[in-house]
C-alpha cells in the first residue's frame, strides 16, 4: 500500500501538471493541432490523443493492482495505434473532452492505490514497475508529452519533483533496453547510474530529461562521446 501523504502529494502535482498541459492544448487552434510535434511522425492531435489514451490504459494496470489479475496496457500493439488514431481524427473540442475525461478518470481511479493491493508490481510492457509508481509515471507522459507539443510551455515549468518522476521514468526504460553504460549527475546532486555507468555526464534536471527522453544534447556535459539512445 502506498504511504497515504505520497499518494496525495503525487496526485496533486499530476492536478498541476494536467491543469498546465489542458491550458496548452485549449489555447491551440485546428491549424496547430495539425501541425507536426517534437515526436516524429506525430501531430500535436496525435500527442494529445496519446495522453488521452495512456491514461485510460493506466486504469488498466491499477485494476490489476487492486485484483491481482493481471491487465495490460492495450490488448495489442495494433490496439493501441488505431485508438491513438481514432481519437486524433475527431474534432478538436471532441478530442479536448476526451482528454478532459481520461485526466479525471485517471485522478479517480489512483484513489484505489491507497488500499491493501493484491498486486505489488505491474507490467509496463515489459518493464515491471511497483504499482505505486503508477501515479509518479502518469505525471513523467504528462511532462515529456507537453514538451513535444513544442508550444510556448517550456519543461522549466514543471515541478522539480516531477521532473524526477520523468527522469526515473525514462532510466528504467533505457535499463530495459540495455543502451550503453551512463553514470548521470545533476547540479541538483540527483544521480542514476545505467548498465556499468562507464560513460559519465552531467547536466540540470530539466537538460538531462530533454537528452534522456528526446536526444536533445544542446545542455550535457560528457567525458565521451554521446550514445545515440532510443526516443521513450
Amino acid at each position: 500500500m502506498i504511504n497515504t501523504a505520497r499518494l496525495y502529494s503525487d496526485l496533486s502535482r499530476l492536478g498541476r501538471e494536467t491543469d498546465m498541459f489542458l491550458a496548452t492544448v485549449a489555447s491551440l487552434s485546428d491549424a496547430e493541432m495539425a501541425a507536426p510535434s517534437l515526436c516524429e511522425g506525430w501531430s500535436r492531435a496525435d500527442v494529445i490523443a496519446h495522453v488521452a489514451s495512456s491514461g485510460r490504459a493506466l486504469v488498466n494496470l491499477i485494476d490489476g493492482a487492486a485484483s491481482g489479475v493481471e491487465r495490460q496496457l492495450y490488448a495489442s500493439p495494433e490496439a493501441r495505434s488505431q485508438e491513438i488514431s481514432a481519437l486524433a481524427a475527431l474534432p478538436r473540442e471532441e478530442l479536448l473532452d476526451e482528454l478532459r475525461e481520461s485526466a479525471r478518470s485517471f485522478a479517480e481511479q489512483a484513489q484505489r492505490l491507497n488500499a491493501e493491493l493484491a498486486a505489488p508490481d505491474v507490467n509496463v510492457n515489459g518493464k515491471v514497475i511497483p504499482a505505486t509508481s503508477i501515479v509518479a509515471l502518469r505525471i513523467a507522459e504528462v511532462v515529456v508529452h507537453h514538451h513535444d507539443l513544442d508550444t510556448a510551455w517550456t519543461i522549466e515549468e514543471a515541478d522539480p519533483d516531477s521532473l524526477l518522476n520523468a527522469i526515473e521514468a525514462v532510466v528504467r526504460s533505457l535499463r530495459a533496453k540495455g543502451v550503453p553504460g551512463i553514470t548521470a549527475v545533476t547540479e541538483e546532486r540527483d544521480e542514476w547510474v545505467i548498465g556499468d555507468g562507464a560513460l559519465h555526464v552531467r547536466s540540470d534536471r530539466e537538460g538531462l530529461l530533454l537528452w534522456l527522453a528526446r536526444g536533445d544534447s544542446e545542455h550535457i556535459e560528457a567525458d565521451g562521446l554521446l550514445p545515440a539512445l532510443p526516443a521513450w
